[in-house]
């Protein structure tokens, strides 16, 4: 019953961080040079788009993680560490699921 658990805030999490990709892809985009804003707004827009940016390639780091820890249910590396191999405590699993490391190695 926990490997059901585990499974569906993993997949839960896989779709809300596509989401949201694609919400930093859209805020991401260029602004165009000849709408009429001023000065201080376009370098207020450009700071902001950095921000997205940085907020983008965490979440696709996130991904990349989740989609990872979803290929190992069912395997014997499930929940493991892959640092130390230890077991990643459930808690930390479904508050984290894109965890690769236990609390102690992800210092």
């Amino acid at each position: 019953m926990e490997i059901d658990n585990i499974k569906q805030t993993i997949l839960n999490e896989i779709s809300k961080t596509e989401k949201q990709i694609e919400e930093y892809k859209e805020m991401t985009k260029p602004v165009a040079p000849d709408c009429s804003i001023g000065r201080i707004s376009r370098m207020d827009a450009i700071n902001n788009k950095s921000v997205t940016e940085a907020s983008l390639r965490q979440a696709q780091d996130k991904l990349r993680n989740l989609l990872y820890v979803a290929s190992q249910i069912g395997t014997k590396d499930f929940g493991l560490c892959l640092k130390c191999k230890r077991p990643i405590p459930l808690g930390r699993i479904l508050i984290r699921p894109e965890s690769l490391f236990c609390v102690n190695c992800a210092k």
